[in-house]
């Protein structure tokens, strides 16, 4: 790390107290009774003046207004400021109330009754009520919806509404990851008056912030909501300006036209210094990854995904892509389930051993794969093709890389069209809410994830079943072993987030998932 640029640290230490909260549907009753108010209020400071108006630079247009098939970080976090969802995550990554202000699990584990929060309105003004909670999840649940999250709500059977202000589930199994699951913007509570079409045009949540106005490919403008049900959020408005190009960004941080970006270069972050400027270092739980199609030609031959996996040096993608600045991982991030990033086929490169498997690999002639590559949602995604295209020649494996404009890019891997991608994934606290829509035969990603089997199934099951902590590790670390074994993708590393903000914006908190929630605590100080 630079000793040129100001850094703070920021975000838990990558908390093991998320595996409570993960567990809480197995705590039976009383699962949470708090008020709901402290993710609202904790982070700000009371020397902050309300108003005021926030420009982030971002490096790309939002591809969709629709929370719940929103995949781009750029849509989810700028999303997440809008809608708001049953549960939240603090910035600890604690699950704590949102529009459920309590809720109670039943003894058997297989009936949760939501209790919601009286006087919560849409951006419309229309009340929020049992009956949107109803439509919603009801929603998602349908295949036709083709919600991205649909998978987190697998084990629910039935969802009711005695009255106005309860909503009950009832559950085929209990699942011990569904209130962190809940708290994802893809899985937000929508208007049962709304249709995806007028979403897309004119966003209507119960989040801090409204939205006010898009001009495509320049900017989205979000307003404080006044009816917000927590405390209000202390800016006017909140811009999220399209700058392409990473340097005009800084140039324009550094002469105060933009005063809040989120970067994920180290090299970028270096050049955003000056006395006006701080710069916050984050560690993420989101995960760099090669994903493999192993549905797909080649792939599908075990043989050749090991040889991929032994001839990639992970430490080597990572120096040449993010100068260093992370950590070389395995399959979870999650940090009390966390993947011991070694125990795979080949921990360090060996490329003869990669040789080895590709001459026993049952394929005629040439490897050659169809990697997509994003261009412009994240800055290091280039580099690491190239260097993975670079080691891979090495060992017989082609590698023909398309880079493409984010939209094209998320369209085409929603759409599983490739043979390889690299992928910078979102990760989670809650290890079934990262993977089981992936890695389940009936999971609503499975197409994309390229990979199923029933060990797999059957230890996804026992992972909401288990609530005993250190159970639920030793089925995780199993599900680790799998995805590492059978070399379904090939994860390489996990790295920072770079939030670089004029000296005058103050109380916003950084997220090891990437949130901007706390946006609705951000302000100027007087």
């Amino acid at each position: 790390m630079s000793d040129r640029l100001r850094r703070t640290r920021s975000g838990p230490a990558l908390v093991g107290a998320v595996a409570a909260a993960a567990l809480v549907l197995a705590a039976c009753s009383d699962a949470n009774t708090g008020d709901g108010d402290t993710s609202n209020t904790e982070p700000g400071s009371a020397d902050l003046q309300p108003g005021g108006d926030l420009v982030i630079g971002v490096t790309s247009d939002p591809d969709t207004l629709f929370p719940w098939r929103a995949t781009q970080f750029q849509a989810v976090h700028m999303l997440g400021n809008v809608y708001g969802t049953l549960t939240e995550l603090d910035q600890n990554l604690d699950v704590v109330p949102g529009l459920a202000e309590t809720w109670d699990v039943s003894e058997d584990g297989l009936t949760v009754t939501f209790t919601l929060r009286d006087g919560v309105t849409f951006a419309d003004g229309s009340s929020f009520g049992s009956e949107d909670v109803v439509h919603s999840l009801e929603s998602i649940r349908d295949e036709e919806t083709a919600a991205v999250a649909s998978s987190s709500l697998a084990r629910v059977d039935e969802v009711t509404a005695p009255d106005e202000s309860t909503v009950v589930l009832t559950l085929a199994s209990p699942d011990a990851g569904l209130f962190a699951n809940l708290a994802s913007v893809n899985l937000a509570m929508l208007s049962s008056d709304d249709t995806e079409d007028a979403l897309n045009t004119t966003p209507n949540g119960t989040g801090p912030f409204t939205f006010e106005t898009r001009v495509p490919n320049q900017s989205v403008t979000l307003a404080r909501n006044d009816a917000y049900w927590g405390e209000p959020a202390l800016l006017d408005t909140v811009e999220f300006r399209v700058i392409p190009d990473e340097s005009s960004i800084v140039s324009s941080l550094q002469s105060g036209n933009v005063q809040m970006a989120v970067f994920d270069d180290p090299l970028v972050a270096d050049t955003a210094t000056g006395s006006n400027v701080n710069v916050t270092e984050t560690p993420q739980l989101s995960y760099h990854v090669l994903q493999l199609n192993a549905r797909r030609g080649p792939l599908a031959d075990l043989n050749v995904r090991l040889a991929i996996q032994c001839g990639i040096d992970r430490q080597q993608v990572l120096d040449t892509a993010a100068l260093g600045e992370g950590e070389v991982t395995g399959p979870i991030t999650s940090p009390a389930y966390r993947s011991d990033p070694n125990a795979r086929p080949c921990p360090e490169r060996d490329v003869e051993r990669a040789k080895d498997y590709l001459a026993e690999a049952d394929v005629d002639g040439p490897v050659v794969l169809e990697t997509i590559v994003s261009q412009g949602e994240y800055a290091t995604s280039v580099n690491e093709a190239q260097n993975l295209k670079a080691q891979l020649d090495e060992v017989g494996i082609e590698l023909k890389i398309e880079p493409l404009e984010s939209g094209a890019y998320v369209d085409r891997w929603v759409a599983a069209d490739f043979d390889a991608a690299v992928a910078l994934n979102g990760g989670r606290p809650e290890p079934d809410g990262m993977y089981g829509r992936y890695f389940t035969s009936d999971g609503n990603l499975n197409e994309v994830a390229g990979y199923s089997s029933p060990e797999l199934d059957e230890l996804f099951a026992q992972g909401l079943l288990a609530t005993d902590d250190d159970e639920r590790k030793q089925i995780y670390d199993d599900v680790s072993r799998h995805l590492e074994d059978n070399a379904v993708w090939v994860w390489l590393f996990t790295s920072y987030t770079y939030t670089v903000t004029d000296s005058s914006l103050q109380g916003f908190v950084p997220m090891a998932n990437g949130s901007l929630q706390y946006l609705r605590t951000a302000g100027f100080a007087g």
